[in-house]
């Protein structure tokens, strides 16, 4: 595998970049800044909050480009990319069908913070790993400002219990499994894949000039742009089948191993 024409790196947070304790290795920003030297662009692309990555890659932040919201929003050397809300009336009818559902926890995604009703502590709690600015409202329905998705917890599974009752939107919305506990919903071309192929032209980056790392059904579209697409050893079926290489598990280093072979194909 010649990676030597690789220039822009882009991977997955959780799950993928990110160790199981929800960690970035020191390993990680060593190769970074190996990268940085040969030229090599990183994005972060993630359906955690802009703020929430930044947070997890703070060493490098001025360095990087992010993909937050799982391509609802982008940001490179702190300009917008790109931005894809809902629209206010789609959002709403949305919050009306989530009403419906039981045991689930709705979370409305704004640029600068996140919205939750109060009603429980225990997904408050968890809640606070992917979203560092948040907002306790009375009622999700009456909030007047932009969302750019719509993310809905559950904490058995969300692949059981929330997909199959919200898959019907997917004629008209992005309807994603986005991990074992989440469900977003988001305008249709706010994905990954949209983003990213912003980012590529903004940077006039080819397919064969991408590697992009990913594990979840959420990352299928941003895998498909690049030659070198890697599904991780822990990924869902759908990613390893659609990627064209894989690696290790997130808490093997599966990341870092392709880096340190990319590195090497630099020198």
């Amino acid at each position: 595998m010649d990676l030597s024409k690789i220039k822009m790196v882009v991977t997955d947070m959780d799950g993928t970049l990110l160790n199981s304790n929800h960690e970035v290795s020191d390993q990680f920003f060593t190769l970074f800044e190996a990268l940085k030297k040969k030229e090599v662009l990183f994005v972060a692309a993630s359906g955690r909050q802009y703020h929430s990555i930044v947070g997890k890659l703070h060493p490098i932040q001025q360095d990087i480009i992010v993909i937050a919201e799982n391509g609802g929003f982008a940001m490179q050397n702190g300009q917008e990319i790109v931005a894809t809300p809902l629209p206010h009336q789609t959002k709403n009818e949305v919050v009306s069908i989530l009403d419906r559902i039981s045991n689930i926890h709705p979370v409305l995604c704004g640029k600068n913070s996140a919205y939750i009703l109060g009603n429980s502590s225990l997904f408050e709690k968890k809640l606070q790993e992917y979203y560092s600015h948040y907002q306790v409202l009375d009622s999700l329905g009456d909030y007047e400002g932009e969302i750019l998705k719509i993310a809905i917890y559950h904490f058995e599974s969300s692949e059981k219990y929330v997909y199959p009752q919200v898959s019907f939107l997917e004629q008209d919305l992005q309807v994603k499994i986005s991990g074992s506990n989440w469900v977003d919903i988001s305008s249709k071309n706010a994905n990954k894949g949209y983003a990213l192929k912003k980012v590529m032209e903004q940077n006039n980056i080819k397919p064969e000039e991408l590697l992009v790392f990913g594990d979840y059904n959420n990352d299928l579209e941003m895998l498909a742009l690049a030659d070198y697409s890697f599904a991780m050893a822990n990924a869902h079926p759908n990613v390893i089948k659609a990627a064209n290489y894989s690696t290790s598990s997130n808490d093997d280093f599966g990341v870092e191993k392709i880096l340190e072979n990319l590195v090497e194909s630099l020198m």
